[in-house]
């Protein structure tokens, strides 16, 4: 081989691992995805087997649509939401909220349609989040808060309101932690949604 075709060769292979190492260092680290885990038996909720309600999909500010998790550092500045780097949720939480509620209704006995199926005086649900998020109280205490107002209309006429709000402690001052926490919460939410929904008298379609 020529000394010009060798000189070559040996540029062309420092080339192309130097773009290998550049592609590789430009991908950074692999994100982390959270949702809220498959859904559990729960025994000591309510029950509710003869309602029949349209649950639409939960709305809210237009962070919490949006995969990023959130925390707040209540001893720095609680007004300031900060988003972790590294970790991301599966799907938003306004959808991850929806499906967890619609899972326990049905779960409790109801019977959940949708809004093509329903008809005009089906009972609808409708959930409007106000806060999700992770707060740190110190370096090494946090939890997940969940608030909410859910609206009950039958005809488009209001029937009840009520705002839940729910604080659940973490098991590790992390963003895995918060995502515990904030599934817990979400539970908890839906199973008091469910009690005040079960007290309501009853209203056959």
């Amino acid at each position: 081989m020529k000394p010009n075709h060798l000189l070559m060769k040996r540029l062309l292979i420092t080339a192309a691992s130097a773009a290998l190492l550049a592609g590789c260092a430009g991908k950074g680290p692999v994100p982390t995805l959270y949702d809220f885990g498959p859904i559990q038996a729960s025994k000591a909720a309510p029950t509710m087997p003869q309602m029949v309600l349209v649950v639409a999909d939960a709305t809210g500010p237009a962070w919490l649509d949006s995969r990023t998790m959130y925390y707040r550092l209540l001893y720095t500045d609680a007004q300031q939401s900060r988003p972790y780097a590294n970790n991301h949720w599966n799907s938003t939480p306004l959808q991850m909220l929806s499906a967890r509620l619609k899972s326990r209704i049905a779960q409790a006995g109801g019977k959940v349609l949708s809004i093509t199926d329903a008809t005009a005086g089906t009972m609808l649900l409708r959930i409007e989040v106000d806060d999700f998020s992770q707060n740190f109280d110190s370096q090494q205490a946090s939890s997940g808060n969940i608030t909410l107002r859910a609206s009950l209309l039958r005809a488009r006429s209001l029937q009840d309101q009520k705002i839940f709000t729910h604080t659940t402690a973490t098991d590790s001052a992390d963003a895995a932690g918060g995502a515990r926490a904030l599934a817990a919460a979400s539970d908890a939410i839906a199973a008091d949604i469910i009690a005040w929904l079960a007290a309501r008298p009853l209203q056959k379609e």
